[in-house]
């Protein structure tokens, strides 16, 4: 098992680099008022929402 640390660079690394533009700013868009505005922060929801938000946009691209 790799660390967690390493799992998540790696990560970054794809969602900046191949995630298209315009969907990374809809996920921006879409959490940032929610981090800023709760004094507690679910960061398994905000994860949910992304991912079911990338694999909307993306299911039409043959991504998988």
């Amino acid at each position: 098992m790799i660390p967690e640390d390493v799992e998540n660079r790696i990560a970054k690394y794809f969602f900046h680099n191949y995630l298209p533009d315009h969907i990374m700013y809809e996920i921006i868009d879409r959490l940032t008022p929610k981090c800023i505005n709760e004094k507690e922060i679910d960061k398994d929801a905000l994860v949910l929402e992304a991912v079911l938000l990338i694999q909307d946009r993306l299911e039409d691209k043959g991504i998988e």
